[in-house]
């Protein structure tokens, strides 16, 4: 079993930044990739961005340059720094990793940007 912790989420004007924390805990000795998943009102959650224990970083191209995944695996987390807000952004960011072949998902922390 995985538990992840997110926090960092909140309200922001157009253009302005948040950092994202996901904490795993658990049997973390098994987790690859971890990401940042979201889901707008109406619509599916989409990947935004993942990193893989090596450090290789995805991007969704909604998101790509504007937004920054990174891991530090002594402390068990990962973030997401998300500068240039636009309102589109606007949705719940869902941390997730990958434990062989299971996928643990965090309770989801709201993002909120007004034009």
């Amino acid at each position: 079993q995985v538990q992840l912790v997110e926090s960092g989420g909140g309200f922001v004007q157009a253009g302005g930044s948040l950092r994202l924390s996901c904490a795993a805990s658990g049997s973390i000795s098994g987790i690859n990739v971890m990401g940042w998943y979201r889901q707008a009102p109406g619509k599916q959650r989409e990947l935004v961005a993942s990193i893989t224990g090596g450090g290789r970083a995805n991007y969704a191209d909604s998101v790509r340059g504007r937004f920054t995944i990174s891991r530090d695996n002594a402390k068990n987390t990962v973030y997401l720094q998300m500068n240039s807000l636009k309102p589109e952004d606007t949705a719940v960011y869902y941390c997730n990793a990958i434990h062989g072949p299971i996928g643990y998902w965090g309770q989801g922390t709201q993002v909120a940007v007004s034009s």
